[in-house]
């Protein structure tokens, strides 16, 4: 059973960087054919899609938050993270990870999801 379980500040001021990881556990980041994603929904919207690393490293952004957007890894630790440049309070959010099982929007796994607020 794959666990996915995200961390980070809840409270980010405008103008900084989000920063959250994502830890997993029960199986491996850099399995063949999983990708790792990062979604968010702000109050009352739906579901966004962030960004996405593969296996391989490889990353993959939603063009509208591709200039402020970077994910990494940390093999070593399981763990993934995405870092949001230049906030604003539009970026409060529920922040989730999850894996996509074959890059196909197979999304299986989640995690509980963690309240970002940007508020000076």
């Amino acid at each position: 059973q794959v666990q996915l379980q995200e961390s980070g500040p809840g409270q980010v001021k405008p103008s900084q960087t989000l920063s959250l990881t994502c830890t997993v556990s029960g199986g491996s980041i850099t399995t063949n054919t999983n990708y790792w994603s990062w979604f968010r929904q702000p109050p009352g919207k739906g579901l966004e899609w962030i960004g996405d690393i593969s296996y391989s490293g490889y990353t993959y952004y939603d063009p509208s938050l591709k200039s402020r957007t970077s994910i990494s890894r940390d093999t070593s630790k399981n763990q993934f993270t995405l870092q949001l440049s230049s906030v604003t309070p539009e970026d409060t959010a529920v922040y989730y990870c999850a894996r996509d099982f074959s890059g196909g929007n197979t999304l299986d796994y989640w995690g509980q999801g963690t309240q970002v607020t940007v508020s000076s």
